[in-house]
């Protein structure tokens, strides 16, 4: 990928039970335990759900007088 930005669309509180296997799948995940391997941080008990997108840098047009 190449230097951009990372968009923040939504952030959501979520618990245990939000988090369904279409939720994983949909999220890059194999299923909810790949999902929890990655996800789980410390001993934290707070779930939030973060939905983003990636923003390619913008493109420099070269004027022809540069070219």
């Amino acid at each position: 990928m190449d230097e951009g930005e990372i968009e923040i669309d939504s952030i959501e509180s979520i618990g245990f039970p939000d988090i369904t296997p279409e939720l994983a799948r949909e999220s890059g995940f194999l299923g909810v335990l790949d999902l929890l391997k990655v996800a789980k941080h410390g001993s934290g008990e707070k779930i939030y759900l973060v939905r983003f997108h990636y923003v390619s840098p913008p493109q420099h047009k070269v004027r022809r007088s540069e070219a």
